[in-house]
């Protein structure tokens, strides 16, 4: 068993650390986003689209248009992020919020392990910043 991130999450994720690292040039072009990361352009503009809904990043339009985060990096969590592009994180389909559960729910004793998992796996992503990925900081202490 093992957490399915999609790759629509995992690009969100390297475009939102493209945009931590480029932050000091403020608005950054999609093109030069997707040619640094080989990511299709058309791609990353869907997206780029559920990063600005979630109000993770900011646009900007014209000739010199193109996108920023909207917070500093250690602002914001890997957590956040996959969310805007995962349907779910949930580690079994009986706990997925769109789910319309199991007939089993009311008496699976296992029920209550999945949950925890889904809890502790929230939780992680949650305290994993934009920050810690950049620096990797969090991983090298020794």
């Amino acid at each position: 068993m093992y957490l399915n991130v999609t790759t629509k999450g995992r690009y969100a994720l390297r475009v939102m650390l493209d945009l931590a690292r480029h932050r000091e040039e403020g608005v950054v072009p999609l093109k030069s986003v997707a040619e640094r990361q080989g990511i299709s352009l058309k791609y990353l503009e869907a997206i780029v689209a559920s990063l600005r809904r979630a109000g993770l990043v900011e646009s900007a339009r014209g000739k010199e248009g193109g996108y920023q985060l909207s917070r500093e990096p250690g602002a914001c969590t890997a957590g956040e992020i996959l969310r805007c592009t995962e349907e779910s994180l949930a580690p079994v389909a009986c706990i997925r919020g769109d789910s319309e559960g199991c007939e089993r729910a009311a008496s699976c004793p296992t029920l209550p392990m999945w949950k925890e998992l889904d809890a502790l796996t929230e939780s992680y992503l949650d305290s994993v910043t934009l920050f810690d990925l950049l620096t990797g900081e969090r991983w090298n202490k020794t």
